[in-house]
């Protein structure tokens, strides 16, 4: 689910139903009233079809707020219908939470709205409600794995139809509008995650008009203290400010249009994050930045650009170094304009922006101003300009093909869409343009050009005169590379050196694919090895269809990838290993006779009575196990994996302690060495109506800490009549918590029942059974 929903509104909402909200009939007639602006059809039924199957579908369902839910998939379509979107993406914003919160199916979908909606409300449910963000060193393996896979989800969903991330963005700025309503944690769970992920991605895309609101509502929660203090010094004086900025523009309108330019003219105070940006990049107060105001000329045609710079260079003194031409050299998102810097005559610097009215759309709206129907001004297809502002989306579904690492991936991505990093425009000998973080090397400029050149590199010159490789790149250098074919490579130590995740990626697959036949040998020995130690059989467990199988769960095409994965770390031997074995048992079940099994439980019990140990469990056959078809086992549940009925259960022959019982799944039985598995015997539950005794399950909690969390647990577990046993937490320095409970079931069912009841808890991210 995209929002939490209530059935009934709880006490602390401190909000009742009865208190007024707008009419969803009225925001729909603005909705409709906003599609018809813009869209060339009047033609509005499947509009008026899905929003009548949205109310019916979430007619008993509120927000935290209290307001009826359908209030939320409203305002996503009004978004989507301020970026100008087509019909399919507004129908899909209306219906985004129909199918994972309501009895519809996608094929009822399908059938209604046609496969474009399907398939766009099927991308957006499809990115799960794992938290994206807080990944660290000392979260567990397993959460960066499932974060990981949660953003791999993501891109490929873009990659299929980039209106999936536009109706996500949409969810989330109305989610950002009310989140007030949340917790504290939630607040900053949520906003953390906005600004490392959302925000990028809206930076990536060129859409403006979403990414500042974004951006001022993120700060607002992650650093209320900055964001309240910005709000103040910058409202103080305000209408003396007001008055400021209406005089430039009044000025600036006036020689604009004595120099013949027709143009529209308007000024504002920066957004919030904007400033802040710059103050934490800069090191500087507020009253140190220059630019807090700015003011913008659109004009019709770029030599309208050029000339209108002119002018406001005439009648006010430029700050030297404070000129950036975006036309000429557009950022990575297509965006476009003219930035100067001046002293107004009171001595207040201020900005000018002048850019086209074709460039003012494509900066607002991104890769939204040219979709589908709509013909852009410049003569270029949609198609084409969509492609050119998605070169860093083909680039990171690179990265996911050629990265099995998720943490490598994961540092990666964060990288690249960090939002605090600044660029630096450089050019070829030939005046090509490139484009580079901050801080990059003439190995990141190298690499920007080709993997060749960056693999061949053994110099570089900039403004025709030899640097070092670690030599930083000022705007506007003219960057040469020297390359040689008797090159042997990039040195690891480039990786301490680069800037720009491209060239730390590349220069990694370099070492990957020149290493691989290394790393095969090396996969060979670590497999050989492992099972050496173990006394495992590897070569009966080296079958075609056993190897298949792991290349189609760890995505690789062929067996010497595996094992290179295995050489160079990316994979563990011991997984692989296991994995197969677990394939090979499948296959070759341990048959043991009944005598077997029955000599070697009296020699348990013979050897229990000997040696004084408690006497074992006795489970009758009318409430519990049973061994090979034989009753009245002495049986011993372990406590390792806490098997319940239901469970796919295996028995262990013990010395000296009976059978112990394990789930088939226990990491123990998986890692049981060779010479023990003839210990192995099958064993079954009784009949499920037969079971009149309690179990004990354990299960282990992973959730963001907040208020209240372990109380909202035991109460879960209170209302389901469970007693506990035990319970044990532990919080990360990132506030991550790790909850361990005992208690006793009577199955499987009510185990997964109970399971369901702790998921839908506020703050829960994910829940498993301990397997060992």
């Amino acid at each position: 689910m995209t929002e939490e929903k209530n059935e009934v509104i709880f006490d602390d909402d401190k909000i009742s139903k009865s208190e007024e909200f707008v009419n969803p009939d009225e925001l729909y007639q603005e909705l409709i009233q906003c599609v018809q602006k813009y869209h060339p059809s009047d033609d509005i039924s499947m509009i008026e079809k899905a929003y009548k199957v949205a109310s019916e579908a979430h007619k008993n369902q509120f927000r935290k707020s209290g307001e009826p839910y359908i209030i939320h998939p409203l305002n996503v379509a009004i978004i989507l219908a301020d970026l100008k979107l087509d019909k399919e993406t507004i129908v899909a914003g209306i219906l985004h939470d129909v199918v994972e919160d309501t009895v519809m199916t996608e094929e009822d979908l399908r059938r209604e709205f046609g496969d474009d909606v399907a398939l766009l409300v099927d991308g957006v449910t499809k990115l799960e409600k794992i938290p994206l963000s807080g990944s660290n060193g000392e979260q567990s393996d397993a959460k960066l794995e499932m974060q990981a896979e949660n953003l791999r989800k993501m891109f490929l969903a873009m990659a299929k139809d980039i209106r999936v991330i536009m109706i996500k963005l949409a969810d989330r700025l109305h989610n950002m509008r009310t989140l007030k309503y949340k917790t504290p944690e939630s607040q900053q769970r949520i906003a953390k995650e906005t600004l490392e992920i959302y925000c990028p991605i809206a930076q990536r895309l060129g859409i403006s008009k979403l990414k500042i609101e974004l951006d001022d509502l993120s700060l607002k929660y992650l650093e209320p203290d900055i964001y309240y203090d910005l709000v103040d010094k910058i409202a103080v004086r305000k209408s003396v400010r007001e008055k400021y900025i209406q005089g430039i523009v009044d000025e600036v309108s006036e020689h604009i249009k004595n120099a013949g330019i027709e143009a529209k003219v308007d000024g504002r105070v920066k957004h919030f994050f904007s400033i802040y940006k710059k103050m934490k990049n800069q090191h500087k107060t507020l009253d140190q930045i220059y630019d807090l105001f700015a003011v913008r000329i659109i004009v019709e045609t770029v030599k309208d650009c050029y000339a209108a710079l002119g002018v406001i260079h005439e009648m006010y003194k430029p700050i030297p170094g404070r000129f950036k031409d975006y036309i000429a050299m557009p950022k990575a998102n297509m965006y476009q304009s003219l930035h100067t810097t001046l002293i107004g005559s009171n001595g207040q610097p201020f900005e000018i922006q002048i850019r086209t009215f074709e460039m003012h759309r494509v900066a607002e709206y991104g890769i939204a101003a040219h979709w589908k129907y709509k013909e852009a001004s410049d003569g270029k297809k949609p198609e084409v300009q969509e492609e050119e502002k998605l070169v860093w989306l083909r680039q990171i579904l690179e990265w996911q093909r050629d990265m099995s690492d998720n943490k490598e991936f994961m540092n990666l991505l964060k990288n690249d869409l960090d939002l605090f990093s600044d660029s630096v425009y450089c050019f070829t000998p030939t005046g090509e343009v490139k484009n580079l973080p901050a801080g990059s090397t003439p190995i990141d400029f190298a690499y920007s050009i080709h993997s060749a050149v960056g693999n061949k590199m053994v110099g570089a010159r900039v403004n025709g005169k030899l640097v070092t490789i670690d030599y930083k790149i000022n705007n506007g250098d003219r960057i040469e590379i020297i390359t040689s074919q008797n090159s042997k490579g990039p040195s690891r130590d480039w990786l301490n050196v680069v800037k720009s995740t491209q060239a730390k990626n590349k220069i990694n697959q370099w070492f990957k694919n020149e290493l691989k036949e290394d790393n095969i040998l090396k996969g060979k020995d670590l497999l050989s090895g492992y099972c050496k130690a173990r006394g495992i059989n590897l070569a009966s467990l080296q079958k075609q269809e056993y190897m298949d199988a792991i290349m189609r769960k760890y995505g690789f095409r062929d067996w010497d990838s595996v094992l290179a994965a295995i050489g160079h770390g990316a994979l563990k031997e011991g997984q692989i290993v296991n994995k197969m074995q677990e394939l090979y048992d499948r296959d070759h079940k341990k048959a043991m006779t009944n005598e077997e099994v029955l000599a070697s439980i009296a020699e348990n019990n013979a050897a229990n009575a000997q040696s004084g140990a408690n006497k074992p469990v006795l489970m009758k056959s009318k409430s519990g196990i049973v061994v090979k078809g034989i009753a009245d086992l002495s049986v011993r549940f372990s406590k390792c994996c806490s098997p319940v009925p239901g469970d796919e259960i295996v028995g262990y022959v013990t010395r000296g302690r009976g059978i112990s019982i394990h789930r088939t799944d226990c990491i123990n039985i998986i890692n049981l060495p060779e010479m023990e598995r003839a210990r192995l015997i099958d064993a079954e539950w009784q009949p499920e109506e037969a079971h009149a005794e309690k179990y004990l399950a354990e299960i282990k909690i992973y959730a963001n800490n907040r208020n209240g969390l372990l109380a909202d647990i035991s109460k879960a577990l209170t209302e389901k009549n469970i007693d506990i046993m035990s319970m044990n937490t532990r919080t990360n320095r990132q506030g991550l918590a790790t909850l361990q409970t005992t208690f006793e079931i009577s199955g499987r069912e009510e185990l997964n029942r109970i399971i369901d009841k702790i998921r839908g808890i506020e703050s829960v991210i994910d829940i498993e059974r301990t397997t060992g």
